[in-house]
């Protein structure tokens, strides 16, 4: 095992430098730093000058890979490249093109997105579990149908309708909490209650009718009708055996998206007013600011491989015949 997980960790260093890689030409591909030097000033009639001071201040009046002047070393540091993309690969993230330190707003802005997305990970995958088991504890009657139905029908629902109806429903008609907004405290829960329920409510149906044929497929199996056949009770095959056999398939998702929960939600953040790492990024992209945006892509990449390699692990943990050698 610890040989697998060094070998894995050894390979996302080199995906992790290839995305870096990535991401710095397709940026540079769509603007150049004088692309990016009008749209911070603001507006193309901006004189030659003022194009030239904004990208000297900010290290872009270097070459990007290569530095044809520089002599030795200094050739290949002497860059743009090495100089505002190369040290993402030790997590530090700079500056932004605004000048603000992005690795403090990382930090700051995390609390609240974590705030927002542990209990809507927690409770919705909690709702999704037992919605399902309720449907397959039910197979064949009413119940089943007119649930599956119900999951088709939320599934099918974008996620911004949820957001919108939320919005007017509750904080417009009932008035029982606020539009937007963030404080710190436990005072956030006022403000967090209606993201979170749209949240849980928005990703039921699929989940629920994900993992409701996960639980169908192991009733099915074998040792499931043997243990029918020995005389336990329904509900003890289902949460014994059905739930506990059909865990790979949930930890594929679930674990490995843990890590991704410091990312924040780009849609709730945004529309709720939460000042995450979701409405940053958004409002990195709308403001054209590339240095943060490369960094959240970085970061996220970062995330997604370390979940990867935790929902590994965890298969062995649920099922004792899975090794890695």
């Amino acid at each position: 095992m610890t040989a697998y997980i060094v070998r894995r960790l050894v390979y996302g260093v080199f995906i992790l430098i290839g995305v870096n890689l990535l991401t710095f030409v397709l940026f540079f591909a769509v603007n150049t730093p004088d692309d990016m030097a009008r749209l911070a000033i603001g507006g193309q009639r901006v004189s030659a000058d003022a194009i030239e001071k904004w990208k000297v201040e900010r290290g872009y009046d270097k070459p990007l890979f290569f530095n044809s002047e520089a002599k030795g070393v200094d050739a290949f540091t002497d860059t743009v490249f090495y100089a505002r993309s190369l040290p993402l690969l030790r997590f530090d993230f700079g500056f932004s093109d605004g000048g603000r330190d992005i690795g403090h707003e990382i930090a700051q802005r995390m609390g609240p997105s974590l705030a927002l997305a542990l209990p809507t990970f927690a409770l919705g995958l909690f709702a999704c579990l037992v919605f399902a088991l309720l449907l397959v504890f039910f197979k064949g009657t009413p119940l089943d149908f007119y649930g599956v139905v119900l999951c088709v029908v939320l599934l099918s629902i974008s996620s911004l309708f949820y957001i919108i109806a939320g919005q007017w429903l509750f904080a417009k008609v009932l008035r029982w909490v606020p539009y937007s907004g963030f404080v710190d405290g436990w005072d956030s829960v006022r403000f967090l209650a209606l993201p979170v329920l749209v949240g849980i409510f928005s990703g039921l149906g699929g989940q629920a009718r994900f993992y409701r044929t996960l639980f169908l497929e192991e009733a099915g199996k074998d040792y499931v009708r043997t243990a029918r056949a020995k005389g336990l009770p329904e509900r003890v095959v289902l949460f014994r055996h059905i739930l506990r056999n059909a865990l790979l398939p949930i930890l594929t998702g679930t674990v490995s998206a843990i890590p991704l929960l410091f990312m924040g939600s780009l849609i709730s953040e945004s529309f709720f007013g939460i000042p995450g790492l979701g409405s940053y990024t958004i409002d990195a992209i709308n403001a054209q600011d590339f240095s943060i945006v490369r960094a959240m892509v970085f970061l996220g990449s970062a995330l997604y491989i370390v979940g990867l390699i935790l929902a590994d692990i965890s298969y062995t943990l649920a099922d004792p015949r899975v090794r890695f050698e």
